[in-house]
């Protein structure tokens, strides 16, 4: 549901845009609203489940989800729906770390790797295939009111998940009762506070990231950038602050979760990964629709074969990561490359309306080294990670990836939109985002334009992919020498 609502109200924005009379600020504050707030709460949320028990805190977010979700859907002007938007982000903060901490919780060695893999399973799929929901339940609901079926479509999910989670999910006494007895003090343990002084700095260093990030296309001038130094030197405040409450108090976050590499670089990959994952629906969306004439559900259904090779391989990647390890995910980054790689000849020899038949198979290869990525990552971040601190490291870890989506989206649609507006300029036409948002259905104007832009868009994201495999190459590297080290004979 939380993941889902990332991808699904791209499609829907056309709709938006005729039923709510949305202005294009208005529509990028509908998206951007969303990543703020669910970024914002990630990390106090983690910590709130590690702290009161993450069955409780799974079902507040998961109940505010569902009530903010009905109220967007009943939006009677851009406003109203600005505020559900980002009051629904804060419940799916709420609600995520609380997964990852209680795989870590209830399960061990392979059989977390394949809890994680289905996991993983399930973000490939809602990210990628909400396009093609969005698409059917705005057919179904009309272009000026099918954007509210977006929305409305989580409340009866959030209706039967409750009572399932109430009844499902153990809490932490039934949880201490059911581990075995040397596991028991490691995971029964809860940090004590929940460190309002760090809840406070890491939440405006987030917000000082995302901020320009989210509103680069509607945020003119470079005034904005500065907000990034601001939100260094507040970040360098939490450090400190942290590493001070060490002595005294559990903190938000323990830094020494830093000195694992596996924990390090697996965030730094998660982060640089997102980076150009999320920016790739982003910009092919964009394209079909407002460059090909493409509707929401033919958008939706091009995505298609993404999303089934990440679903397929997140499972097969759950079960073999604590066998292979870090070479795993370096091989899905490999796929992901030469998957994108082939999008990238596809959309070249085939600008026009065939695109979605021509890049069908290189994105079924890129989502299936998209499965091998996520999941595995996940599960090898997290190895090394007290329980205790399973919520709140976890909440890091999705905030690397939120922001990493942020930088990913706001590097890659700048590129994007500086070539088709560099087109449009050239050839006497206009563009804008606000333009662009609107687009959907309708005879092309300028396909080869788009089509130029979206090499361009796409050629950043794989760069950005290759990055995140220098990342995991040199965690392979290191592995193998400190492996080869220890088997030297001494003496």
């Amino acid at each position: 549901m939380t993941l889902l609502d990332v991808s699904i109200v791209n499609v829907a924005l056309p709709s938006l845009k005729a039923g709510l009379h949305a202005s294009p600020d208005d529509l990028q504050w509908v998206l951007s609203g969303y990543a703020l707030a669910f970024g914002l709460v990630l990390v106090p949320a983690g910590r709130l489940g590690d702290t009161h028990g993450r069955r409780a805190a799974f079902m507040i977010g998961l109940a505010a989800f569902t009530l903010t979700s009905a109220a967007a859907g009943v939006a009677t002007g851009p406003a109203w729906l600005v505020a559900a938007r980002f009051a629904q982000g804060l419940a799916s903060g709420i609600l995520n770390p609380q997964v990852a901490g209680l795989i870590q919780q209830l399960f061990q060695g392979r059989e977390r790797g394949r809890a994680f893999g289905l996991l993983g399973a399930v973000i490939g799929l809602s990210t990628a295939i909400g396009p093609l929901l969005g698409g059917l339940l705005i057919s179904a609901g009309g272009p000026t009111d099918g954007w509210r079926w977006v929305f409305y479509v989580n409340v009866p999910i959030g209706l039967v998940a409750l009572p399932a989670a109430y009844r499902l999910l153990p809490s932490h006494q039934e949880i201490g009762r059911h581990q075995p007895e040397q596991d028991r003090a490691a995971s029964g343990s809860r940090p004590t506070g929940l460190d309002p002084v760090g809840v406070v700095l890491l939440a405006i260093g987030v917000v000082l990231i995302l901020l320009p990030l989210v509103e680069e296309q509607q945020w003119h001038g470079s005034l904005k950038w500065l907000l990034l130094a601001a939100a260094a030197a507040v970040l360098a405040v939490f450090v400190l602050w942290e590493r001070r409450r060490e002595d005294r108090a559990d903190p938000l976050v323990d830094l020494k979760l830093f000195r694992f590499r596996s924990y390090s670089l697996g965030s730094a990959i998660a982060l640089v990964y997102f980076s150009g994952f999320t920016a790739i629906f982003f910009i092919f969306t964009l394209y079909v629709q407002a460059g090909l004439g493409y509707s929401a559900l033919l958008a939706g259904a091009a995505m298609t074969p993404f999303a089934v090779g990440s679903g397929v391989a997140s499972a097969l990647g759950g079960r073999v990561v604590t066998k292979l390890g870090r070479p795993l995910i370096a091989v899905g980054l490999v796929m992901v490359g030469l998957g994108l790689g082939g999008t990238l000849l596809a959309v070249h020899l085939v600008p026009g309306r065939g695109v979605g038949w021509a890049t069908a198979l290189p994105l079924a290869l890129a989502g299936l080294g998209s499965g091998l990525v996520i999941a595995p990552n996940q599960t090898i971040t997290l190895s090394e990670v007290p329980v205790r601190y399973a919520g709140s490291a976890a909440g890091v870890l999705q905030t690397a990836q939120r922001i990493g989506s942020a930088v990913g989206i706001a590097v890659v649609g700048s590129v994007f939109f500086a070539v088709v507006g560099a087109a449009a300029s050239n050839s006497g036409g206009s563009n804008s985002a606000g333009s662009s948002s609107g687009g959907g259905g309708g005879r092309p104007r300028d396909p080869g334009r788009w089509a130029d832009a979206f090499q361009h868009g796409l050629a950043v994201a794989i760069g950005l992919v290759v990055l995140a495999l220098l990342i995991a190459a040199y965690d392979v590297v290191a592995t193998y020498r400190k492996a080869e080290g220890s088997t030297e004979p001494t003496g």
